[in-house]
């Protein structure tokens, strides 16, 4: 299926990008940031589905709609806008426009209004194939399958500075699993320092920081598990997220020790497994659409694509240099390599995996002067 998005703000743009993909997966998605080259491309190919901003740098999204509709009146075309006036959305639904959606917007709600417009076609069994489906969901955006949508965490993660408790307290007030989490943690012995107990997600927020509240927030967006039907795959995704987390509490663990910030070291370990979750959650849309897997099939995709997937996110999301590094180090390690934030990471993975009397583990914690019984407690995940 091939989609048009006209709009010009980047991030909304790919936030619809994101949301498409994981109604459609497989659909292909063309952005245009301006009314004049959002024609041209309508002109040169055929869309199934039209999602367009009304102000635009060089006019509106309506002379879209007007040039749309004069050669097809039944084309799904959605209005985006921070108009929420009663006129506005007349004008638009003169137009003939298919549906509106009001700014901001949630995931849920632009997932709803397209699934009212468009149901995703049945996919014959003879034309479904995994590979083909791996090599094309690695050209669009990638939408992993959590409570919370971790391109819009790592978005807030980036602004943390301008951030407050309010802030966050309000941007998640309506978002239960969430607030419950951060309830359980600033409640949990790492955190509490009275007997009185944490009863606003503001002041949960405002005991453990705002950096480590983002990453709590983070690991829930990450837990794909609970979103896969297919048992075998919801497990598969449950061991790599459980993964993840023993290496950011031992990578926190080790720079608390340390006297370092501790929570960079916490989001790397978070993030070292979503090659691996991304790819179950293609497999899992292979299966949802019937398709069979074979023996082993899963694990020899993982191995073979995990790592492609895990790059495209770092890209996709923005993620910095070092937190890329830092990220990378969890999985490879250069011999000559000095820099105590890798070796934290390495250290970090190697006793996760239970490996912690290794001689290489030893001799990078030997290296970081830490001991790795040390009774520091981490803030709990």
């Amino acid at each position: 299926m091939n989609v048009l998005v006209l709009e010009d703000d980047e991030l909304v743009a790919e936030l619809l990008e994101t949301v498409i993909a994981s109604a459609y997966p497989g659909a292909t998605v063309e952005q245009f940031r301006t009314v004049e080259d959002a024609i041209a491309g309508a002109n040169g190919q055929t869309f199934e589905l039209v999602i367009t901003d009304w102000n635009l740098p060089d006019g509106s999204g309506l002379e879209l709609v007007r040039h749309l509709r004069e050669r097809d009146k039944d084309l799904p075309i959605v209005m985006v806008s921070g108009r929420s006036d009663r006129e506005s959305v007349l004008k638009a639904a003169h137009y003939g426009i298919s549906g509106y959606i009001t700014k901001p917007f949630s995931v849920e709600m632009v997932h709803e209004r397209l699934a009212a417009l468009i149901e995703p076609g049945p996919v014959a069994e003879n034309e479904l194939n995994l590979q083909t489906m791996l090599e094309e969901s690695l050209e669009h955006v990638i939408q992993l399958p959590g409570e919370q949508d971790p391109a819009e965490i790592m978005e807030l993660i980036a602004r943390a500075d301008e951030l407050s408790p309010a802030n966050l307290a309000e941007r998640w007030r309506e978002q239960p699993a969430l607030v419950t989490r951060l309830l359980d943690v600033a409640n949990g012995s790492s955190f509490r320092r009275t007997g009185k107990p944490v009863e606003t997600v503001k002041d949960a927020i405002n005991l453990m920081g705002v950096p480590m509240a983002l990453n709590q927030a983070l690991a829930m967006s990450l837990d794909v598990g609970r979103k896969i039907q297919s048992p075998e795959l919801a497990k598969l995704a449950s061991e790599y997220q459980e993964q993840a987390l023993k290496v950011g509490r031992e990578a926190q663990r080790i720079a608390l020790s340390m006297k370092k910030r501790p929570e960079m070291f916490q989001k790397a370990g978070l993030l070292s497994r979503v090659g691996e979750l991304a790819v179950i959650s293609v497999i899992n849309q292979f299966v949802g659409k019937g398709g069979k897997l074979e023996e082993d099939q899963a694990e020899q995709c993982l191995q073979e694509w995990a790592q492609a997937y895990g790059n495209r996110l770092k890209v996709q999301w923005r993620l910095s240099l070092d937190l890329r590094e830092l990220i990378g180090a969890v999985h490879f390690l250069q011999k000559d390599a000095v820099r105590n934030d890798r070796l934290i990471m390495r250290a970090a993975a190697l006793i996760a995996e239970g490996r912690q009397d290794d001689e290489t583990c030893q001799s990078l914690l030997e290296r970081l002067g830490v001991n790795v019984t040390s009774k520091t407690e981490p803030a709990e995940e």
